[in-house]
């Protein structure tokens, strides 16, 4: 299994052409074994969460993703499947003219990583997102946000900001309708650095959505899915896994 992809230039030097392809089924794979060893993890009889009395409120609802913060979600998911399809599915063989549609859900991508920087900076409290202390000592009752939401939020924050910062330099190498392509700003051995850079943030990507979607979709996860359609929880719900109390209040 290669890395990497090598080519010959016109001067006979051995060029990056990009990340090597063959790590496309491991990536995959690697997102598939997840979700067979958390299967497997589930037939042993796990325990699940100990329930926590709610009280008499426990049918209160919870804001847990404001309006805002949906709308990202949902947009950045299609985008981002629209990166992927369009990424991958040439590379196994399945032609069709993808490039427009693969610039233009990467500016989209671009966009919408910049609105949730900006958001997350002026309007939210980024340091619950963030893993601390707290959360490897593995508190009984996790704070709006458990340990593995927060993995899988900075796992995928990394590679989307990869997958955006090498995107908008290869945006130079394509005509559209708002400038003309310029393959010549960057040397051919710069240009495959980039491409490499974009491949391993895009195969990182791919694991992680297949990851992310299984467990959204599992049974134990379905109040999560229903508060980033509706935006809430019940006390009743959140109170095995997390303690109201901690949730952070969105800035004024």
């Amino acid at each position: 299994m290669h890395l990497v992809r090598v080519s010959t230039d016109v001067w006979g030097q051995r060029v990056l052409e990009g990340v090597s392809w063959d790590l496309l089924p491991l990536a995959a794979g690697i997102g598939v074994a997840v979700i067979v060893g958390h299967g497997l993890y589930l037939l042993t009889g796990r325990k699940q969460p100990t329930p926590v009395d709610a009280g008499p409120g426990a049918g209160e609802r919870i804001e847990r993703h404001a309006a805002a913060d949906r709308w990202f979600h949902w947009l950045n998911g299609l985008a981002v499947l629209a990166l992927l399809f369009t990424g991958f599915l040439p590379v196994i063989g399945i032609k069709f003219p993808w490039v427009t549609i693969h610039w233009i859900s990467g500016v989209l991508v671009v966009l919408l990583v910049l609105f949730h920087i900006v958001r997350a900076a002026f309007w939210q409290r980024m340091r619950h997102i963030w893993i601390g202390l707290r959360d490897l000592k593995r508190p009984l009752r996790a704070g709006k946000y458990s340990l593995a939401q927060k993995l899988m939020h900075e796992a995928m924050t990394a590679a989307l900001i990869g997958v955006a910062a090498t995107g908008v330099l290869m945006l130079l190498k394509i005509d559209t309708p708002f400038w003309k392509r310029d393959p010549y700003v960057f040397r051919s051995d710069t240009w495959g650095f980039i491409y490499v850079l974009h491949g391993l943030a895009a195969l990182l990507a791919l694991t992680l959505v297949i990851v992310h979607i299984y467990f959204a979709l599992i049974p134990e996860n379905r109040m999560y899915l229903r508060a980033m359609w509706r935006g809430w929880v019940t006390r009743g719900d959140a109170a095995a896994r997390h303690d109201p109390e901690r949730w952070p209040a969105p800035r004024q």
